[in-house]
Parts: C-alpha cells; structure tokens; sequence
C-alpha cells in the first residue's frame, strides 16, 4: 500500500525560479471523486498514470499509481474529465530536499504552491527563504478542488 506524505505551501516571492534544475507541463483531470477517494488521469509529456488518492484532509493520504498509455488518457481526459488542470511543475532541490512548484495556467493561472513529499509526517526539512504559508490542510488548494472550484473564482 503506499502512502503520500505530502506538505504544501504557497510562495512569498520568485527567488525560487534561478534554481530550477527542470520543468514539465502537466495535464490532469479527475475521472470521479466522493468523500473518500478521488481517481485522477495524468498526461506528463509521453507518459501517462491513473492516480487513486484518498480524500483525506492534512499531510498524509493513501496514494495508488498506475501507467496508462497516453493515447487512453488522451481520451479520458476528452471524453470522462470534468475540468482539466493545466500547469507546468518545476523541480528545485533545497538542503536534500525536492521542492516541486505548480505554476498553474488556464482558470488557475497566477496560482503557485510548492509542495515537498516527506518520509515520515514529522521529518524535519529547511524552509527555503522563498516559501510562505502552509496550505497542506486546505481543501482549495488539492488539485481535484482546483479542477472544480478554479483559483480565478475565488
């Protein structure tokens, strides 16, 4: 079974963007979704997952990953998908750490958070001089609230 232990945090200003060592645009919607898992479709340049996460507020959730080819995802996210969530995550590495940043477009566009995936929910780790406040516990900020509620209606 895996677990996601996962924090999440908005960004107090770009100084992140000089350490960027790669980027991706993402594609991503969500298939179904109730109050204890939701099942997400991923288009990450020539690969493709189908995600199960459960729906639970806070740092840790269980978390299911499956490949799927891109031509089927192609089509899921056409034809079953709600909204589709459109960004581009860039990687920052800080003291040890992976730092993923969402730079989210479309109805989230001027959205950014960053989020750091731990071992254990209480593992330490240095906050970067670029970080702001956390959001982990905020249900707006999970993609799946995203692709229904956008930031630009807030």
């Amino acid at each position: 079974m895996a677990r996601e232990i996962e924090r999440k945090f908005l960004l107090k200003n770009d100084n992140w963007r000089s350490k960027v060592h790669a980027s991706h645009v993402l594609r991503q919607g969500y298939l179904c979704g109730n109050t204890r898992a939701s099942v997400r479709v991923r288009i990450d340049g020539d690969r493709a997952n189908l995600n199960i996460k459960s729906a639970t507020l806070g740092v840790e959730r269980l978390e299911f990953e499956y490949p799927i080819p891109v031509e089927q995802a192609e089509v899921m996210l056409s034809e079953l998908a709600g909204e589709v969530v459109e960004k581009t995550r860039h990687e920052v590495r800080h003291q040890g750490h992976l730092w993923e940043i969402d730079e989210f477009a479309g109805e989230n566009e001027g959205l950014i958070v960053a989020e750091i995936e731990l071992g254990d929910a209480e593992e330490a780790f240095e906050r970067p001089d670029w970080l702001g406040e956390e959001v982990s516990a905020d249900p707006r900020y999970y993609n799946s609230e995203l692709a229904r509620h956008p930031y630009s209606r807030w």
